[in-house]
C-alpha cells in the first residue's frame, strides 16, 4: 500500500481537489495537492471560546475579592480561621484564593493533603471547584467532611500566601514566584495597594497563558460542537448510528470512536470527530486515528478493511505537521474532513449505503 502503481507526471495536477474525491492509489501517487487541500479549509476559532454554564463574570469574581480583601485585613492578615467563615459565606473567594496561589484546584488539594493529613482527593476539589462557579452567590455548608477539607484548603492557602516563596536552587522557579506572592503577605498588600504594573501584569500572563483556566473548563464544550456537526449530518441523512461516550469502553476496540455505524455490533465506519489548537495534540489524535485503520486491517493480509475510518477535524494543531497530515489522509484512505467539507461526508464515504433520507 505503500507504493504507487502508476506514476503520474510531475506538473500534472490531481483530478480530485479533496482526498475523499480521490482513490487510494491517486493519494500514494501524489499526497501533497491533498495535504494542501485540508489544509486550506481548516478553521479555527481559538480566540473565541464557549462561555459554558460555569463562566465566572468579573462582578462575581471582583465581590470575592472584595470579601478575600475584608476578611484578611486589606491581605495584611491571613487568619485562616477568618478566611474560612468568608469561604463558606462568599464561595467565590475560594477561586480568588487560588487564583493567588496560582495552582489548579487539583494541585491544591494535593499539597493540603500533604501538610494537614486530611485526604483532599482530586474529585473532591473538582466537584467543589465547579459547583462554586455554577453557583458562585450559594453559600457551602459548614461543617461535616466538605468543611474538614476545604478548611484543610484554606489553612495551607494561607500558610502559603504568609510565608511567599521559600528558597530554590538557580536551576528552579517555585510557583509562588509571582509579584503578588514573592514576599508573602507583604508583597500582596503592595501590589493590591499601588496596582500591578502592566509589563509584569502581562509577563504573568504570558507565563500562565491567558483564560487557560477557562478553557479547559470548557473543553468538552468545544470538541462537542464538532461532534454535534457529525451528529446533524448523519442525522439529516437518516443513517443509524451509536454516538459514544466519553472513556466508555466497547468489546473490539481498545480505543472507543467517536461515532460507529450501524452499531458496535456490526461496525461497518467508525468516525473520529477531533478539534485542536495545539500541534502536539495533533499528533496524538493523528496516532490515535493511525491505530483505529490498523484494527480495521486486523488479521487481513490485503483486501479492503472492516470497516472504513473516517476523520472531522478542526483547529489549527492539525495545520502544522505535514507529515502528520499525510499519515492521517493515507491511514482514512482519503476520508478527511473539515467543518467545510463535513457536508459532504455521505456521498463520499460508506455512509451512502446507510442513507435513508
Amino acid at each position: 500500500m505503500g507504493f504507487c502503481r502508476k506514476a503520474r507526471p510531475p506538473t500534472e495536477e490531481p483530478v480530485a481537489k479533496f482526498p475523499f474525491e480521490a482513490s487510494l492509489d491517486e493519494i500514494l501517487c501524489n499526497p501533497d495537492p491533498f495535504v494542501d487541500a485540508v489544509f486550506s479549509c481548516l478553521e479555527s476559532e481559538f480566540l473565541v471560546m464557549p462561555r459554558g454554564a460555569g463562566f465566572v463574570e468579573y462582578a462575581v469574581f471582583e465581590r470575592g475579592y472584595e470579601a478575600l480583601k475584608g476578611a484578611s485585613s486589606g491581605f495584611s492578615e491571613f487568619d485562616p480561621e477568618n478566611v474560612y467563615a468568608v469561604s463558606i459565606s462568599e464561595p467565590i473567594s475560594v477561586l480568588v484564593l487560588r487564583t493567588m496561589l496560582g495552582l489548579t484546584a487539583s494541585e491544591w488539594g494535593y499539597i493540603a493533603t500533604q501538610r494537614r493529613g486530611i485526604a483532599v482527593l482530586q474529585g473532591f476539589v473538582r466537584t467543589l471547584d465547579r459547583k462554586i462557579r455554577m453557583q458562585p452567590a450559594s453559600p457551602l455548608k459548614d461543617g461535616g467532611v466538605t468543611g474538614k477539607r476545604l478548611k484543610a484548603m484554606v489553612v495551607t492557602a494561607c500558610e502559603l500566601l504568609r510565608d511567599g516563596m521559600p528558597q530554590v536552587r538557580d536551576d528552579q522557579v517555585h510557583r509562588l514566584d509571582k509579584a503578588d506572592t514573592r514576599k508573602g503577605v507583604d508583597s500582596i498588600r503592595s501590589l493590591a495597594s499601588i496596582g500591578v504594573p502592566y509589563a509584569m501584569l502581562l509577563y504573568e500572563r504570558y507565563l500562565g497563558r491567558p483564560f487557560a483556566g477557562h478553557r479547559d473548563s470548557v473543553s468538552e464544550l468545544i470538541g462537542g460542537s464538532l461532534e454535534s456537526a457529525v451528529e446533524d449530518v448523519l442525522t439529516k441523512a437518516g443513517v443509524s448510528c451509536r454516538k459514544t461516550k466519553r472513556a466508555e469502553r466497547l468489546d473490539g476496540f481498545d480505543q472507543t470512536p467517536d461515532f460507529i455505524v450501524p452499531s458496535e455490533f456490526n461496525p461497518q465506519i467508525v468516525i473520529e470527530a477531533k478539534i485542536t489548537e495545539d500541534d502536539g495534540t495533533a499528533r496524538d489524535k493523528v496516532t490515535r486515528i493511525q491505530h483505529l485503520a490498523e484494527l480495521s486491517m486486523a488479521g487481513r493480509k490485503k483486501g479492503d478493511p472492516k470497516y472504513e475510518v473516517i476523520a472531522c477535524i478542526g483547529g489549527r494543531g492539525f495545520g502544522v505537521r505535514r507529515e502528520d497530515m499525510k499519515k492521517m489522509i493515507i491511514a482514512t484512505r482519503g476520508k478527511v474532513f473539515t467543518v467545510k467539507t463535513i457536508e459532504q461526508m455521505v456521498s463520499h464515504t460508506r455512509l451512502s449505503e446507510f442513507a435513508s433520507a
